[in-house]
């Protein structure tokens, strides 16, 4: 399988501070994620003044703001965006960002951006859409809040705009902080890339790292996960993201499984090879058998290790003549005319016995 894109969520999570947002990208490098996503939006051209909090935003930055007051505090101008990429390309990471209204997917579209991230909210945003799709890249969609004929609809926007189907990948995700593991849903992962025939991936909101590791082992190309310096900082996101530990944990964990899932062909390991002689069986004898002597099921047994006769080749030995003694426990072999040492690849290619 082709190598998944970690995607570092730093969203909001800088609280407004290019210092802290810097700290940020300088963590995801650390970690070994593929990209640092940030969002970038105008507040008063995508939020109404009447627009309340959600319930996650008023549990942990309170209800004395409004949701535009709060958001004008977490927002990055545009020379910040340019820092935090040079920040980026120092530690060898790369600078994503999702856009929240068309100025936006404008500016990010110029600043040189390899792909645009699109958020589950912008999922019923036709002229969003649109507008996006007709830029031709490469595009990320995340899912939350839809259904599935919700997202076959905006994925034929996006294509119609002018972005070719192969360059859509999508994300499933519960826009839920922190996410119920009972609301996760993760085979509907699955059921998207079956019915769109597009990469699909997973933007996870549950506390802890088990269910992007998971997406992963049901065949998840991209993983989203926030993470923060801090989860008891203040802000709308700390509390639901990863700490810098765990998500280095995260990038290991699904790098392992990564690896594990393999090519599908079943076939013995390398690291097995040692193990196998003791681990499979040989035929040999049960007691002590005289040369001549027919052999009766109740003459062999099958014994560890694996330097004899393959105990698939009971039934022809069973019947067969000894060609020599044999005392118990030993293996049922062939020797060779003028030779003393035994040879494990003639015994099992050739049998040992006469029938």
């Amino acid at each position: 399988m082709s190598r998944v894109f970690i995607i570092a969520e730093a969203g909001v999570n800088h609280n407004g501070s290019v210092e802290l947002a810097m700290k940020l990208v300088d963590v995801a490098a650390r970690a070994g994620a593929d990209a640092v996503k940030f969002q970038t939006f105008k507040s008063v051209k995508e939020i109404s003044r009447h627009a309340e909090k959600a319930e996650y935003q008023k549990s942990t930055t309170g209800t004395e703001e409004s949701f535009l007051e709060m958001a004008i505090k977490l927002e990055l101008d545009e020379d910040a965006h340019r820092q935090l990429m040079a920040r980026a390309r120092e530690q060898h990471i790369m600078f994503l960002s999702s856009p929240f209204e068309t100025d936006s997917i404008d500016f990010l579209h110029a600043l040189g951006l390899p792909l645009m991230k699109v958020s589950s909210g912008q999922v019923t945003n036709l002229p969003f859409l649109r507008h996006v799709g007709a830029l031709g890249t490469e595009i990320i969609l995340s899912t939350g809040m839809a259904t599935l004929a919700e997202v076959e609809t905006a994925v034929e926007v996006l294509v119609a705009a002018g972005t070719r189907r192969e360059a859509i990948s999508i994300l499933h995700c519960t826009t839920a902080y922190p996410t119920p593991f009972a609301d996760v849903n993760l085979r509907a992962m699955v059921t998207m890339r079956e019915a769109l025939g597009v990469p699909t991936g997973y933007s996870d909101h549950t506390l802890g790292i088990e269910v992007p590791v998971a997406a992963v082992a049901l065949g998840a190309t991209i993983i989203e996960k926030h993470f923060t310096l801090d989860r008891g900082m203040e802000g709308p996101d700390h509390s639901a993201s990863l700490e810098p530990d765990e998500l280095a944990a995260m990038v290991r964990a699904i790098r392992n499984i990564e690896t594990a899932l393999g090519d599908g062909v079943k076939r013995p390991a390398r690291s097995e090879g040692a193990n196998t002689p003791l681990a499979r069986r040989s035929i040999v004898a049960a007691r002590a058998i005289r040369k001549g002597e027919v052999l009766t099921a109740d003459a062999i047994t099958v014994k560890s290790p694996a330097i004899g006769l393959s105990p698939m080749r009971w039934d022809d030995v069973v019947g067969s003549v000894a060609k020599q003694d044999f005392e118990e426990d030993q293996v049922i072999e062939l020797w060779h005319r003028g030779r003393s040492a035994w040879s494990p690849a003639a015994a099992l290619s050739m049998g040992c016995c006469s029938g």
